[in-house]
């Protein structure tokens, strides 16, 4: 599951246990990325708060398979394979539409993100890969081309959100080798109007 010591559910004290609770499925799956930090289960809750405000929260106004698109991207230039089938599964059950997901895979994974994309939802793309592959080199004319494309200063901060959330989940994946073993794909919060559910479903 992963190169450092995890707790199941079983072996979990109260206070793990009730995170625990929070995070798990209703069949009691929990993602091996949040179990990663079972040792110290504060970081646990931190990953979750910034996970469920930046990715499933109601007042994101960009759609959800868009910033979970931007996820699956970081995760592709990061080479996450983890994160890659967890949340390119999630862009799928948002769709619900095989076609047009295998369109938006293609596009992201070849590089030429044109092939579907266009206006503020090109541009994102094109400052998502920047900002994972060269942050110094980002400055305020990037800024400048995602305003010019039709984004908002809003709009611009989910964007970076949630690319430095997928780089931050990327290295804690791929720091610790945790693994898909046993998951069921693309399990995620789905209430956004609470932003203390952390249940998986």
């Amino acid at each position: 599951m992963s190169w450092i010591k995890t707790i199941d559910y079983e072996n979990a004290d109260h206070k793990l246990k009730k995170i625990y609770d929070r995070v798990k499925s209703p069949d009691g799956q929990i993602d091996n990325i949040l179990k990663v930090h079972s040792l110290r289960p504060h970081t646990l809750t931190g990953h979750m708060t910034l996970y469920k405000n930046v990715l499933h929260h109601k007042n994101n106004e960009l759609p959800k398979w868009y910033l979970e698109t931007i996820g699956t991207l970081v995760s592709l230039l990061n080479k996450c394979e983890y994160c890659v089938q967890h949340h390119f599964h999630g862009v799928k059950k948002l769709l619900k539409d095989n076609e047009k997901s295998a369109q938006i895979y293609e596009a992201i994974n070849s590089g030429q993100y044109s092939k579907y994309f266009s206006g503020k939802y090109y541009a994102g793309l094109r400052y998502a890969k920047e900002l994972t592959l060269m942050p110094h080199a980002v400055n305020k004319f990037n800024i400048e081309m995602l305003r010019n494309a039709g984004m908002d200063d809003g709009e611009i901060l989910e964007v970076n959100q949630v690319v430095a959330y997928f780089n931050y989940a990327n290295r804690t994946v791929l720091g610790l080798g945790v693994d898909i073993a046993g998951e069921i794909l693309g399990l995620s919060p789905g209430d956004n109007e609470d932003e203390g559910n952390w249940g998986h479903g």
